[in-house]
């Protein structure tokens, strides 16, 4: 099957297959053409141009774009799209003035996430997370990560883990799934965390090796949660059972988590709420890319990662939603994109570079998503008729996506 879309207004995020991500000053750039036009065969990008090229003659399909933009689909590089029911009370408490560390510690946050998961059946769970990720789809994210986390048992994390899988195997949006057996503390190691620490180095993290079911490692780092010391020796272990890492550190307090990360040669660094210049200046020179999830802040009130400032300090960024029930229940990236210009001050080719581009590469999928380029998958966004691609975060209240295509087929 041949489709061409044709009068395309702007063809945005037009790069060679070596452009794998981009850092520093090249994110204020945003490749495109203008009165263009693409070619899908299959599920590939098979050419594209100006309209002045266009063979409108041997295609199955042709679209008339006129007045839209094409873009390619989001890369949704840190989500726990997998659990169970919601944490709407909490978020009253929290209007009410509790803070997240009260509702913790009054048996609220990861923990009541975890109990409500581990009580749910898996086809149940799978149902509720089937219909998140067909709506992220539809949003325009074309690959997601999902961590598992709301488990804390070897049984809830491997439940996760094979529902994660069973979304890999129904659905077209790319999926790389994430091991996080070191969320939080469960109730029953209250007063023993290293006991804990250790059964999942000991127990789960090889069942998770061995049914490979997971890419990445991550640890929660920081205070009340994992120790540097807790996530070094995790990470640690999990060398030996092929994880890359991919943590939560800096979303309260710095603790060294950053330096351990790029020791350990973390793929990402995620949250950075709290970042001083000492963490900042960790990351430079490194493999470590750092990664803001603005509708956390939004939704809990607290700082937001920034952006501005680790992009002049001439480092790559990325976007992502943290899409979760407790501290941001959004997988709209659309959103996080206008959050970005408005809260982070990046520029709408800054943040989409940071949601495309850079999103694929820190979830390892960069040679196949997050840039119009030959060969690379048709995973892209047409809009409705816009002014320019920084309508689309101007317009933040608004859905200005008119169809989504995922491996060459749209999303219906």
């Amino acid at each position: 099957m041949k489709r061409l879309f044709i009068n395309i207004k702007e063809l945005l995020q037009v790069r060679e297959a070596n452009i794998l991500k981009v850092s520093g000053k090249d994110m204020k750039v945003l490749p495109s053409l203008k009165n263009a036009f693409l070619l899908v065969e299959g599920d590939t990008i098979a050419a594209y141009g100006t309209m002045g090229s266009a063979d409108t003659k041997n295609a199955d399909e042709v679209i008339d774009a006129t007045g839209k933009t094409i873009l390619p689909t989001w890369c949704d590089s840190h989500t726990h799209l997998v659990y169970a029911g919601n944490r709407e009370q909490e978020f009253v408490d929290r209007i009410n003035g509790l803070t997240y560390e009260e509702i913790a510690n009054k048996g609220g946050g990861i923990l009541n996430s975890a109990k409500t998961l581990q009580q749910t059946l898996e086809e149940e769970l799978y149902e509720q997370s089937r219909k998140r990720l067909e709506n992220v789809m539809k949003l325009g994210t074309g690959a997601i990560e999902i961590k598992s986390g709301y488990g804390l048992t070897a049984e809830a994390e491997i439940k996760m883990l094979n529902i994660i899988k069973k979304l890999k195997e129904n659905y077209p949006a790319t999926i790389k799934s994430t091991f996080l057996g070191a969320h939080a503390v469960p109730e029953n190691y209250k007063n023993n965390k290293d006991g804990y620490v250790q059964k999942v180095i000991d127990e789960i993290l090889p069942e998770v090796g061995k049914s490979k079911l997971a890419d990445y490692i991550d640890v929660f780092c920081e205070k009340g949660y994992f120790s540097v010391a807790d996530m070094e020796a995790i990470l640690e272990a999990a060398k030996t059972h092929g994880l890359t890492p991919k943590v939560h550190v800096n979303q309260f307090n710095a603790i060294g988590g950053i330096q351990a990360a790029v020791k350990h040669r973390a793929l990402t660094v995620d949250h950075l709420e709290v970042m001083p210049d000492e963490d900042i200046e960790a990351l430079k020179n490194t493999g470590t890319m750092p990664v803001g999830l603005p509708l956390c802040s939004y939704f809990l009130s607290i700082p937001y990662a920034p952006g501005r400032k680790l992009i002049e300090a001439g480092l790559p960024f990325v976007l992502a939603t943290d899409y979760n029930p407790g501290s941001s229940p959004s997988g709209n990236m659309n959103q996080v994109v206008a959050a970005a210009c408005i809260k982070m001050k990046l520029t709408p080719a800054e943040a989409i570079n940071a949601a495309t581009i850079n999103g694929a590469h820190a979830m390892g999928v960069s040679r196949t998503h997050g840039s119009i380029t030959k060969g690379k998958k048709a995973n892209i966004i047409l809009t409705k008729e816009i002014p320019s691609y920084g309508f689309l975060p101007y317009d933040f209240g608004n859905n200005n996506i008119d169809k989504v295509m995922i491996n060459g087929e749209f999303v219906s």
